[in-house]
């Protein structure tokens, strides 16, 4: 018994760990670009237009996560969860440690924004290996009844990764000037990567396979082609999961890199103020997370308790304009609102997604899903939040949200788990 309680610890810290560690990286990049990288990486001009060139390199890290997510699955299904773990993070924080030394635009021309979308790629192609790997080193060590609550470990890592990243950016902006943050601040967020991937390394390196992995080695060899027969065997699930968790993406990104960037470049806040606000609410989604854990296993089912989060997202975008222009309390209310509603569509999707897939094909299943509809929800959604604002104020991007929750909302309806249909 002590020893399965000491393996739970072990399972639940390096899910949490490096999933931390890993979103830390992906949102220094976020908030960076909302901050600062129109003005550093591409030519001086409308401070709209250059925006929105830095929410475009964005989305080149959700379209790389796919393809991340179809080769470190393939070696997840093969060859075993811990492996891969390993090497997702190995990719993303070399990727991210080395955006602290690129050059700006000033120095090197269209080098500087094309060597930034090289390295952005790589962020996502090992973030496209991680959320699944990690997802699955929880839930598939559960003890039964558990397994949203396990599965929250990893989602846990979002809130802490977002604290860790967008706290540093707050403490700089409190203790640097402005320019001095423009000039070489930023980079400092970077270079601390480094630091952290090698914590993570240390947590994961004392891993063992999870139980059910071995199970499935044990009753069949491993798929040759883990992606075909995901396409292959379970093309519908594929496409029901991934509609499914697009609500969680456009959620969070509208709620830190859209609205960062319009609240200080449009709204008139400062950077200080509005990260502050969001730190705080942040906050709400941690709690999101867990109680939507707690009810997914305790009280429904994470299917339900998806759907109901993206009831309360729709409706959330309805309150977006009017309260993002009622001063700063109006700021985190809706924050707040809208980022507890993102717990529920976050905290029990771990449990959902991995119930979906037999476990042969599992690591490429749950990430495929996930990361296909990262590029749907969030690679663009930024760019689109704010080409929409600009012509419209923030109600039509309210109304986008709440189509994106709705839409979601139909997959979830129409697609039932494994486990809730045995």
């Amino acid at each position: 018994m002590n020893e399965d309680r000491a393996r739970h610890r072990r399972v639940l810290m390096a899910s949490f760990v490096g999933t931390g560690i890993e979103f830390y990286d992906f949102y220094i990049y976020a908030t960076a670009a909302s901050l600062v990288f129109g003005q550093i990486f591409f030519p001086k001009g409308d401070p709209g237009v250059q925006q929105m060139a830095a929410f475009a390199t964005l989305a080149v890290a959700f379209f790389a996560r796919p393809v991340g997510a179809a080769v470190f699955g393939h070696y997840g299904d093969r060859i075993g969860r811990k492996a891969t773990l390993v090497a997702s993070l190995l990719t993303m924080g070399i990727s991210t440690t080395l955006v602290a030394f690129l050059p700006t635009y000033a120095m090197a021309g269209w080098v500087a924004p094309l060597a930034l979308c090289v390295l952005r790629f790589g962020q996502g192609f090992g973030l496209g290996g991680e959320w699944g790997g990690a997802a699955l080193l929880a839930v598939e060590n559960a003890p039964k009844g558990w397994r949203a609550r396990f599965g929250a470990a990893p989602q846990m890592g979002a809130p802490a990764g977002f604290i860790a990243a967008n706290g540093l950016f707050l403490l700089l902006g409190m203790t640097m000037s402005a320019q001095e943050f423009a000039d070489w601040g930023w980079r400092i967020p970077f270079i601390l990567s480094a630091a952290l991937v090698l914590v993570g390394l240390w947590v994961r390196l004392k891993l063992t396979e999870t139980p059910e992995f071995e199970a499935a080695l044990a009753q069949a060899p491993p798929p040759k082609v883990p992606l075909g027969e995901v396409l292959s065997r379970h093309g519908g699930v594929l496409l029901g999961g991934t509609i499914g968790a697009v609500c969680c993406f456009a959620t969070y990104y509208i709620a830190t890199a859209f609205l960062l960037g319009w609240g200080t470049k449009s709204l008139g806040y400062s950077m200080q103020d509005f990260l502050g606000v969001q730190l705080l609410a942040i906050l709400f989604m941690a709690a999101g997370i867990y109680l939507a854990a707690w009810l997914a296993d305790a009280r429904f089912d994470p299917r339900r308790v998806l759907a109901g989060g993206c009831v309360l997202v729709a409706a959330s975008g309805f309150a977006m304009a009017p309260l993002m222009a009622a001063g700063l309390i109006g700021v985190f209310a809706f924050l707040s609102l809208l980022l507890f509603a993102m717990g529920f569509v976050y905290g029990p999707l771990s449990a959902w997604l991995t119930d979906l897939f037999p476990p042969r094909v599992r690591y490429t299943g749950t990430s495929m899903t996930f990361n296909v509809a990262g590029v749907i929800g969030g690679g663009m959604t930024p760019v689109i939040a704010q080409a929409m604002a600009l012509k419209g104020g923030l109600a039509p991007v309210g109304y986008y949200l709440s189509a994106a929750a709705l839409l979601s909302l139909a997959a979830l309806l129409a697609l039932r788990g494994r486990s809730e249909a045995a």
